[in-house]
């Protein structure tokens, strides 16, 4: 895909990932060959979490499809919390699964793609919404031995106040969010995002309420593409 049609489908796109908050009861790109060494960013931190909450609705029935499939990330055991040990060379690959999969994947909304208004999947057929490139980046970054616990699939409000899925890289040096609105890896604070919940870290079927959320009073789904 062109740099143009990508920002085309950015453009036309950029409002529907809107269903992902459901519970049960532009920076420039980073390519790895531009990436000699470790940015150096201003204001790095953590996330703090709190109080356990529901896991998204896409993600139970993802877990419900996926079931007797090898790749069934929910079928885990637990795992104590560890953190990407973050230096040039771990940057590079954060970087090019990051680029790979924004390039790889043509964004397309889940009643477009399967006529339901939210679905969580593996990109097999090379399209997707935001949680099919967040579940992508995932998968291949857990290949390339990068630890599940430091993995986190994360619920946010975007700029416009809709929902949408990003990737939360747990470091040692602070939490990077892998994105698909934005090609470049930032800290969490700078994305403009308001962060509503995410998995925790010991255990991916356990979800956690980030700062700000309203999540009890105003749920949220997300289904956009871009």
């Amino acid at each position: 895909m062109t740099s143009a049609n990508r920002l085309t489908n950015k453009l036309l796109t950029g409002a529907l990932c809107l269903a992902l908050f459901a519970v049960l009861p532009l920076a420039s790109t980073q390519t790895a060959s531009a990436v000699e060494a470790l940015p150096q960013f201003q204001n790095i931190s953590f996330a703090s979490t709190g109080a356990p909450t529901p896991p998204p609705i896409g993600w139970v029935q993802f877990c419900r499809d996926y079931q007797h499939d090898k790749r069934n990330p929910c079928r885990v055991a637990k795992l104590p919390a560890v953190d990407v040990v973050l230096d040039s060379t771990s940057w590079q690959k954060l970087v090019a699964v990051n680029d790979a999969v924004n390039a790889d994947i043509d964004p397309i909304t889940d009643m477009d793609h399967w006529r339901v208004i939210d679905k969580w999947d593996y990109p097999d057929d090379g399209k997707g919404d935001c949680e099919e490139y967040v579940i992508e980046k995932r998968h291949r970054l857990m290949k390339a031995g990068f630890p599940r616990q430091a993995l986190l699939i994360t619920v946010v409000r975007d700029k416009l106040g809709d929902g949408h899925a990003v990737l939360t890289v747990k470091t040692d040096q602070g939490d990077f969010v892998l994105d698909n609105q934005v090609d470049a890896i930032l800290p969490w604070t700078a994305t403009g995002y308001q962060f509503i919940k995410r998995q925790s870290q010991e255990d991916p079927n356990q979800w956690v309420v980030l700062p700000g959320s309203a999540i009890a009073a105003h749920p949220l789904r997300v289904s956009s593409a871009r």
